[in-house]
């Protein structure tokens, strides 16, 4: 069983669906990334993961536990965490108070947790006493990565994690996803960028439309024609 799960789940807003019938799989250990044009519903799909949005058909599992109508504040108790793409850290709490919120959700004292997560987040380690506002935007993405890992969590969900970011910080943002994935845990990214995403997934699925067009290993989706499937020209097929 992989540590999430993804059947058949449909969702959107009000009584519109914006994603339909979606399958997909996480496991620990792998980087699996989402694909595809804006509008496509990879967001909406992340926020149905963690109860931000409500399935309307459909089950979601984590470590075959059924977390699809469970209270949004208990998931990430359950090993499934989220860092949007926007507003993503508190700005005006220094960077360790940022994870000390992240650890309320964790059970004990957090603070062994919080030093092996700053020897990994070096950069965040340098400007522990330092306010998020002051950070950068790349260094703010990284906080908000760290402090969701503080739950120890089975799987994270990024959103567009180097959106806006020079190719530099993208670099930076990427290794320390790949950190991530050796340290048993599974990363699930929604990605603009196709390149960075077949570079660094284990797993791709590319979703059109709201449904999750053509999914498979990235050195398998990397020979197809993603610019026409992108534009819904085409049938995905592998050479």
């Amino acid at each position: 069983m992989p540590a999430l799960l993804a059947e058949n789940v449909t969702a959107g807003y009000g009584r519109t669906p914006i994603i339909t019938g979606i399958s997909l799989t996480a496991d620990v250990g792998t980087i699996t990334t989402i694909v595809g044009p804006n509008g496509a519903g990879k967001s909406t799909f992340a926020k149905t993961l963690v109860g931000i949005l409500r399935t309307t058909t459909g089950r979601i599992l984590v470590d075959d536990v059924d977390i699809t109508k469970m209270p949004g504040h208990l998931i990430p108790r359950n090993g499934l965490v989220y860092v949007p793409q926007n507003d993503n850290v508190f700005k005006s709490l220094t960077v360790r108070e940022n994870l000390e919120v992240g650890g309320f959700a964790a059970k004990g004292d957090s603070s062994e947790r919080m030093e092996h997560i700053l020897s990994i987040f070096t950069d965040l380690a340098k400007a522990r006493e330092k306010k998020a506002g002051f950070l950068s935007g790349g260094q703010q993405n990284l906080l908000a990565i760290a402090r969701a890992l503080m739950v120890e969590p089975k799987v994270i969900v990024l959103d567009e994690p180097t959106a806006g970011l020079s190719p530099a910080y993208t670099d930076v943002v990427w290794n320390q996803i790949e950190i991530i994935k050796n340290s048993n845990t599974g990363v699930l990214v929604v990605e603009q960028n196709v390149e960075r995403a077949l570079k660094h997934a284990d797993f791709v699925h590319i979703f059109v439309a709201g449904s999750n067009h053509v999914h498979g290993p990235a050195s398998e989706i990397a020979v197809l024609d993603l610019a026409s499937i992108f534009l819904g020209r085409a049938e995905a097929k592998r050479s």
